[in-house]
């Protein structure tokens, strides 16, 4: 019985994984000119996090984006709390300010297709994202400035909209491997 349900978990692959198998692989190695297939590109993980400065005040508030951020996430995240007290923002250590989630294998690929397909085209006056915003090892960094745009957010039962930072980790070794792996997924970048 245990077997069945292993393969029937194995059977299904996200479609973003399916494309990166297929045909994304053989793209980018013939690109590249690789000579190992383990120097290819690709998706080690996705970091979502909320920062919430309104907790200072509502500690209510970081059980909201709590909550918000595990529907879109599709797991549970964990509370990101201070570090140091500053006085000048009535900040004591410790105290809960946001929260962040890591995900990885078929949640990652199943949250980026839900990004680029659907969540991105519903952001106002969207004309495409920063291709400016890799770092040196091939990891891409983007904001969302409200997390409404994500379709398991229903829009009525929302009190305060987020804020969202997104941090999509690659193993490329350079900005140029890393933009090329995530325009063969389709990632609407303006430059």
């Amino acid at each position: 019985m245990a077997e069945a349900e292993n393969g029937a978990a194995e059977a299904w692959a996200p479609r973003l994984k399916t494309l990166y198998d297929d045909k994304i692989r053989a793209a980018l190695q013939e690109e590249f000119k690789y000579k190992n297939a383990m120097q290819i590109p690709r998706l080690d993980k996705i970091v979502l996090n909320m920062g919430v400065g309104e907790a200072v005040q509502d500690s209510k508030k970081v059980r909201s984006a709590l909550g918000d951020l595990t529907q879109i996430a599709g797991q549970q995240p964990v509370t990101t709390r201070a570090k140091n007290s500053i006085a000048g923002f009535k900040v004591r250590e410790g105290m809960p300010l946001g929260c962040k989630v890591t995900l990885r294998r078929a949640r990652m690929y199943d949250f980026l297709d839900r990004l680029i397909t659907i969540a991105m085209p519903r952001i106002r006056d969207f004309r495409g994202v920063s291709g400016k915003s890799f770092d040196q090892n091939g990891n891409y960094a983007m904001g969302v400035k409200e997390h409404i745009v994500f379709p398991e957010i229903d829009y009525d039962k929302v009190d305060q909209v987020w804020g969202m930072d997104i941090v999509i980790c690659t193993t490329a070794k350079n900005t140029a491997e890393a933009k090329a792996l995530l325009k063969h997924f389709n990632m609407p970048f303006m430059n």
